[in-house]
């Protein structure tokens, strides 16, 4: 049986909505796994349920997280934030981590599993790197260097890849467990993954669902196997 993946999916809370760019999906599939979306609630016994299903999830990209949660005022430069939003991806990699399940973050997925063990994020980047890149998403605008004996090192099996940028927050100081596996030239955290073996486990700053390369491919393969094993 092909893995079940479930997607967070962003919601709007002034309209709403929820909206996901089906290049998640595309990728899931494309790997070999079949993608649910699962939609952002406030009970927790839905949260539990979602998790029956899959044999791993992916927390997606989106707008940015409430500062509350690792103790920060919000900032001028903070942006839109969901609160249901939120508080759903909190409850549900707390619940992910305790049953180690398979766990692929982008982009806001990575900073939300940062902060679900603890960790910070810088609220606006201010460096010498554009983080937030005008060329299409499927281009690679910058280099990142990837730690040796590291589970993204072993993905790649690169030490430089170039990745593509569309963030304005980053992770500041690394939660309980996790370790910084890759950075920009600039010292912002590209990657995180936990310090256990037992389960995948892999939050990525860049967004490899939109690229079509070798090192895309691999991440979600890699992820997906991960899942088969689950």
């Amino acid at each position: 049986m092909r893995p079940i993946i479930g997607i967070t999916v962003p919601y709007d809370e002034e309209t709403q909505q929820m909206s996901l760019r089906n290049y998640y999906t595309d990728s899931i599939s494309r790997a070999g796994g079949i993608p649910i979306l699962l939609a952002p609630t406030r009970d927790v016994e839905e949260i539990k349920a979602y998790l029956e299903l899959c044999h791993g999830c992916l927390l997606s990209g989106g707008g940015d997280m409430d500062p509350c949660y690792w103790g920060e005022e919000a900032r001028p430069e903070l942006g839109s934030i969901s609160p249901v939003r939120d508080y759903f991806e909190f409850v549900l990699t707390g619940f992910i981590f305790e049953q180690r399940l398979p766990l692929l973050g982008i982009c806001r997925g990575c900073q939300v599993m940062n902060v679900v063990c603890g960790g910070t994020l810088i609220q606006d980047l201010k460096t010498e790197l554009n983080h937030q890149q005008k060329a299409p998403r499927y281009y690679g605008s910058h280099k990142i260097r990837i730690e040796n004996n590291s589970l993204l090192r072993c993905i790649m099996n690169k030490e430089h890849i170039r990745v593509n940028s569309f963030h304005h927050q980053a992770v500041e100081r690394p939660g309980k467990g996790l370790r910084v596996s890759a950075r920009s030239s600039d010292g912002t955290v590209e990657a995180i993954e936990s310090m256990r073996t037992e389960a995948f486990c892999l939050g990525v700053q860049w967004h490899p669902e939109c690229m079509y390369d070798e090192t895309a491919r691999n991440l979600f393969r890699y992820f997906i196997e991960s899942c088969y094993r689950k």
